[in-house]
């Protein structure tokens, strides 16, 4: 491992969970995977030369996952020759461990793309080749399981691509087999608690959301062809609707608010809008878009307004969530990418290398600050975390951690 420097170490208090998801201490995209960080007191504006760089990391491997950030360790996958490897650095940067979690994605665009899920002294991730793993903190393999040999799991065309839930007692993933399309697993030895009837489709390249609705609480997720509601209690598959997209790819966690749900994905499909019944039993549409297409980079939802960006429809867009009327549309930062939100601000990091500071504005496109990635090799496909103060940002074999606190 390659340690580039280190600045300074900022006080870390821990990363507040919801609700639904109790004792999670990192997992994809926050803490209710709608990529929403809930950070306070954070930088509005950013020195011209961008933040403050604290530490780089480099010789990770090939991948795009992000990093799981807990309160004293940072984890993140990788994979050097064909085989996969979890890494655990502490809050300088330094190295506290590096264990292999089994072979992983050598096909095209090959590395590793879970996101681990941290869960007490537990991670867990699963590898594009259909390997669902537990591991202690202190970096020991616990258990695993094969999805293809237990569930018959069907490979994609660029690898299983899942960060996987976890849920009490429970973890959720998806095998997408002929037989069985989603599990339930004990996630202390990784025993079946309960298994979904497969509808014919694939996995979709999707990781599932849980949230609340009325009595019921619902796992959401996309498979190859629709986006499907499952009670989380029972295991009950409630509710499909169609969402067809060219490879079968379905990549983006669906959005959930106030009994809506939006879904989207790339290569033209656009997005649709989804009103969920009192009991959660079952969908109507509500509208539909094709500008805002994103493929693999998400959305956000800020204060009424959808922000993302597009595939075939290059460019960021923002959509009113009621309606999804287009509001407005720039190429600026790239004209594609991952987003999230904190403390007011979107973070913007584009497939050309820029990463855009952006005010949520549904009139404007408003730029306030950028910088580029410079670290790193491959494409920009990771998606940021911010974590008291911290910007990390993964590029292919690098990790950079900046300082975005405003002290």
């Amino acid at each position: 491992m390659k340690k580039i420097f280190a600045v300074t170490t900022l006080l870390f208090i821990g990363l507040g969970c919801s609700m639904a998801y109790g004792q999670i201490e990192s997992q994809w995209r926050g803490p209710n995977r709608d990529g929403i960080y809930p950070n306070e007191n954070l930088l509005k504006e950013w020195p011209q030369d961008g933040p403050k760089e604290i530490w780089a990391v480099e010789d990770l491997g090939d991948g795009y996952s992000s990093p799981a950030v807990t309160a004293d360790r940072i984890y993140l996958t990788g994979m050097t020759k064909g085989e996969g490897f979890l890494f655990a650095f502490d809050m300088d940067g330094e190295s506290v461990w590096k264990a292999s979690y089994g072979p992983e994605w050598s096909g095209s665009r090959p590395g590793a793309r879970t996101t681990p899920t941290v869960v007490g002294n537990r991670i867990y991730l699963m590898s594009a080749r259909g390997q669902t793993v537990c591991m202690s903190t202190d970096g020991k393999k616990i258990w695993s399981v094969d999805l293809k040999a237990q569930f018959g799991a069907r490979n994609l065309q660029w690898g299983i691509t899942e960060s996987l839930l976890v849920d009490g007692e429970r973890v959720f993933c998806t095998p997408g087999g002929r037989s069985v399309s989603i599990v339930a697993l004990d996630r202390h030895s990784g025993k079946t608690i309960w298994k979904i009837k497969s509808d014919g489709e694939t996995s979709g390249y999707c990781s599932p959301c849980l949230v609340k609705h009325g009595k019921r609480r619902l796992l959401l997720t996309m498979t190859g062809s629709s986006v499907i509601g499952i009670d989380a209690d029972t295991g009950e598959y409630l509710w499909r609707h169609s969402h067809v997209t060219d490879y079968s790819v379905n990549a983006n966690t669906p959005l959930y608010h106030n009994g809506f749900i939006y879904t989207v994905s790339g290569y033209g499909t656009g997005g649709q809008m989804f009103e969920l019944l009192e009991d959660g039993t079952g969908v109507k549409r509500v509208w539909s878009q094709k500008k805002l297409d994103s493929q693999m980079g998400a959305a956000v939802l800020v204060d009424g307004y959808i922000y993302g960006s597009g595939h075939n429809g290059r460019g960021w867009h923002c959509l009113d969530w009621k309606t999804g009327k287009v509001q407005h549309t720039t190429r600026k930062i790239g004209s594609k990418g991952a987003i999230i939100f904190a403390d007011g601000m979107m973070y913007c990091y584009g497939e050309n290398g820029d990463v855009g500071l952006v005010k949520p504005n549904p009139q404007e496109f408003e730029v306030v600050s950028s910088f580029r990635v410079k670290k790193g090799s491959g494409e920009h496909w990771a998606h940021p975390v911010i974590k008291d103060g911290r910007l990390y940002m993964r590029h292919g074999d690098a990790l950079m951690v900046y300082h975005i606190g405003d002290e």
